[in-house]
């Protein structure tokens, strides 16, 4: 199954209630010194992080933050399940510079079967020339309440903008 992409996916004036949390600067953020499982040489590799809900850790973030950035994306792809939900943040660089490509459920890598029975999806906070790209080439702009759809078995990298100060991606990894 390919991605599968739509844009304007939530209500205007929801989306953009979501989209001020974020861009108005007063939203905790962790750095990490990496941006996928493994950190690596480079001056760019780290983000920042904000996890959002991790159920083998019983972490929800705030119920107020939670209602108005992950319900409203909740309700409408309708999880039977939710791994984990969590919004990086990268800051602009040089090039279109990409982490390395992964799958976000790691405690399912061994076990293909499984893993595809699982949905990933990445939600745009706002637009920049950043992408999400795929292995087979398959790139899906950063377009602001855009989100793809994807079986978590395929392997995909964010890359960082050049042309805004930052970028964010909300990933939602859920049990259809």
């Amino acid at each position: 199954m390919l991605p599968v992409i739509t844009d304007n996916f939530l209500e205007q004036s929801v989306f953009e209630d979501m989209q001020n949390i974020f861009m108005r600067g007063d939203l905790p953020w962790w750095y990490r010194d990496f941006t996928v499982d493994h950190p690596e040489e480079g001056d760019y590799d780290f983000q920042f992080v904000h996890m959002l809900y991790l159920p083998e850790n019983f972490y929800q973030t705030s119920d107020e933050l939670f209602d108005k950035i992950c319900k409203p994306v909740i309700e409408k792809i309708s999880p039977m399940s939710i791994y984990r939900i969590k919004a990086n943040l990268t800051t602009r660089a040089p090039e279109n510079m990409g982490s390395d490509f992964h799958i976000d459920i790691d405690n399912l890598k061994n076990n293909p079967e499984k893993l595809k029975q699982w949905t990933t999806a990445i939600f745009y906070i706002n637009t920049n020339n950043g992408y999400t790209e795929f292995e087979d080439g398959t790139r899906v702009e950063s377009v602001a309440n855009r989100i793809v759809n994807f079986p978590a078995n395929l392997k995909h990298r964010g890359t960082r903008c050049t042309d805004q100060k930052i970028r964010i991606v909300i990933n939602f990894n859920y049990f259809k």
